[in-house]
């Protein structure tokens, strides 16, 4: 009985605890297309979000190959604003740009 009684302030517990008003996300587009040297991906999920990258490798076989990335994802902020961030990552590191971002 006492583990009945624990169970249910439990699932009360959570169920106070979920955020309203937010729904499940779910993936409405998905494509990936992996090779020997790289790749390219897409993702759209129901919420707005959106990410897109495409990869090289670079000098492959080399002391340095490295992996080459282009991409950019969006996102809607809580104000209602979609914000963009393209991107470059590579040997030189993660190198964002975005309108909302700032300049260095």
């Amino acid at each position: 009985m006492k583990s009945a009684l624990i169970l249910v302030c439990l699932c009360i517990a959570l169920g106070v605890a979920a955020p309203p008003g937010k729904e499940e996300v779910h993936i409405v587009e998905q494509t990936a297309d992996v090779q020997a040297n790289g790749y390219k991906l897409s993702l759209e999920t129901s919420d707005g979000t959106k990410r897109s990258e495409d990869a090289t490798l670079k000098n492959p076989g080399t002391d340095d190959e490295a992996l080459s990335v282009k991409g950019l994802y969006s996102y809607v902020g809580n104000d209602g604003v979609t914000y963009t961030v393209n991107f470059i990552a590579d040997e030189n590191g993660f190198q964002p740009q975005g309108a909302h971002l700032p300049h260095v």
